[in-house]
């Protein structure tokens, strides 16, 4: 090698070893910033102004729960487990959650007082919330409405369904009628933790069950994957409703949706036109349509006249107060 170009090559090889050193420190830097939870003792970790310093944690069961006035067997590992599962899937679905609890200013006064007349436990509203998160949702199998009825049974506790009328959509016709199939699972189970299980199972398989198994205690039974989550997710509402900021939710009874206000008039004729009738009473027809679901079509027929209830809505009924 020319003498020459020794230091020369020298000199470019300590270049290379200082470039590649500072291009790794340079690395770490930028990684460390961007995962402040690598390291316990980040500075980043305790700062919360850090917009990398959200965290998720693992909300733990209370000291006890109880749905309808039957206590969780929270010191059973499998129950405590299963309860907590429920406690975390709704903390951490922020934006359902947060929307069922302001729904909820709207529609349990309704619910609470259906129950009430039926002498039914009021923790049986948050079996509606886990069943439809208070909104007329329709599921793959077609259940269908708040309370998420099929429609063989709906029909059975006597709600008409057809393709002009689903009551299934009207809440206060709805509640009353799962008021009716609770009481019926209540007599027959006694219990009413099991009369939800089977609000979401049928009795027909839930006494199948019991019979295989030989046990009467839903804490006890081995049920479906969607029956064994069914009645620690409804006490798992009721625990989060109950003091929703503990689980990070801040909603203000101002911010909860307001009832709505509205008159009703008896319709036994049929009605050709649904928007034509909505301008007939000084509204439209989408209102018309927000404050009675259960009208599927632009009409009703109505040959057997019979008389339904239709809410006409209040002066002022979408403004803001």
């Amino acid at each position: 090698m020319n003498k020459t170009l020794a230091p020369l090559t020298f000199f470019i090889f300590v270049l290379l070893i200082l470039t590649v050193y500072i291009n790794l420190k340079n690395d770490k830097k930028n990684i460390s910033a961007a995962t402040p939870f690598i390291n316990g003792n980040s500075k980043e970790q305790s700062n919360p102004e850090n917009i990398n310093s959200y965290t998720i944690k693992v909300i733990h069961a209370p000291e006890s729960a109880s749905f309808a006035g039957e206590e969780l067997p929270l010191s059973y590992f499998d129950v405590r487990e299963s309860f907590e599962r429920e406690l975390n899937q709704i903390t951490y679905s922020h934006s359902l959650t947060l929307l069922t609890i302001r729904l909820s200013g709207r529609y349990f006064g309704i619910i609470d007082s259906i129950l009430k007349k039926h002498e039914l436990p009021d923790d049986f509203k948050y079996l509606c919330v886990a069943e439809s998160n208070l909104q007329n949702a329709v599921s793959p199998a077609k259940a269908t409405g708040f309370w998420q009825f099929l429609s063989d049974v709906g029909e059975y506790y006597g709600l008409e369904i057809n393709d002009e009328v689903d009551e299934r959509y009207n809440l206060e016709k709805s509640t009353v009628a799962a008021c009716k199939y609770l009481k019926d699972a209540y007599r027959k189970y006694n219990n009413w933790t099991l009369a939800a299980a089977s609000y979401n199972m049928g009795m027909t398989n839930l006494n199948k069950t019991i019979e295989n198994q030989q046990m009467y205690n839903y804490y006890d039974l081995m049920l479906n994957t969607e029956t064994i989550r069914y009645v620690y997710r409804i006490a798992a509402y009721k625990t989060v409703f109950a003091g929703p900021e503990l689980y990070g939710f801040y909603i203000s009874e101002n911010e909860k949706f307001k009832p709505f206000k509205y008159s009703e008039i008896t319709v036994n004729y049929p009605i050709d036109n649904i928007a034509d009738f909505a301008k007939k009473h000084n509204t439209d027809y989408k209102i018309i349509k927000i404050l009675n679901p259960w009208l599927r079509k632009n009409k009703l027929t109505n040959k057997a006249k019979k008389s339904y209830k239709i809410k006409i809505p209040s002066e002022n009924f979408r403004i803001v107060e």
